[in-house]
């Protein structure tokens, strides 16, 4: 199981936020520093979210995903604002290894299969839920969609990838929701990264045994209460 390290953009800053609200942000520095001492520590693959995009629906810190693109030499997957195939495009096109399709997974469906076919393996579904049902709009705007369900709509129009968000336990640090998390590996099929909650080594062990492909840390990793390197480690003995 692959870990992947978090870095949430807000106003060129790395924020952590408490279940999306950005009224409830606390900043830790330097995107590009964090990315870069996530690499050192033995990240294989980077998280970022460009918050603010998220809810403008601009690529509001493209200067600052460069800026990290330039430090690093892993991948790194970025989503955030991401509504249309020139959003992908142009994400591409800097370097992103895959995009995470959020709101328009459910907003513009035939965008998606295009998106899939034209960038194989190269797009990713971010479906973030709370309270068994998707939100988009950067977590404002409610829906009645079933993540599952959406995820196999996804999986239908060509995407093998979804990140799945609690977002009722994002930056919480209470624990991932571990029965989602299997719900959605053994519904689908697909390779899910699950999101939102992780506060301690037990947790990733949790998610491993859900058959999960990855796991994505955020305010663990900056809390200190998880430790990347030992996460790495823990995550390889199911390879």
């Amino acid at each position: 199981m692959r870990i992947y390290p978090a870095i949430d953009i807000k106003n060129g800053v790395c924020v952590r936020l408490k279940m999306g609200d950005m009224q409830q942000a606390t900043e830790y520095g330097d995107p590009a520093d964090i990315a870069v001492e996530w690499q050192r520590q033995g990240a294989e693959y980077l998280h970022l979210v460009d918050l603010d995009a998220a809810f403008a629906g601009e690529f509001c810190n493209r200067d600052t995903v460069a800026r990290i693109l330039e430090a690093v030499s892993i991948p790194v997957q970025l989503g955030g604002g991401v509504r249309t195939l020139a959003d992908i495009e142009q994400r591409l096109k800097m370097g992103i290894s895959r995009v995470i399709i959020g709101t328009a997974a459910i907003e513009n469906p035939a965008m998606v299969e295009q998106a899939a076919a034209q960038y194989p393996g190269r797009i990713a579904a971010g479906i973030d839920a709370k309270d068994g049902r998707v939100l988009t709009r950067g977590w404002a705007k409610g829906t009645e969609e079933d993540p599952v369900a959406l995820a196999l709509k996804m999986k239908a129009l060509g995407i093998n990838t979804v990140i799945y968000t609690d977002i009722s336990r994002d930056g919480m640090m209470t624990g991932p929701n571990v029965e989602g998390v299997r719900r959605m590996v053994e519904e689908t099929g697909m390779d899910v990264i699950a999101s939102g909650g992780m506060s301690a080594p037990i947790d990733v062990q949790r998610i491993m045994k859900t058959g999960a492909g990855g796991v994505i840390i955020g305010k663990a990793l900056y809390a200190g209460t998880i430790d990347l390197k030992n996460a790495i480690e823990m995550g390889k003995k199911t390879c």
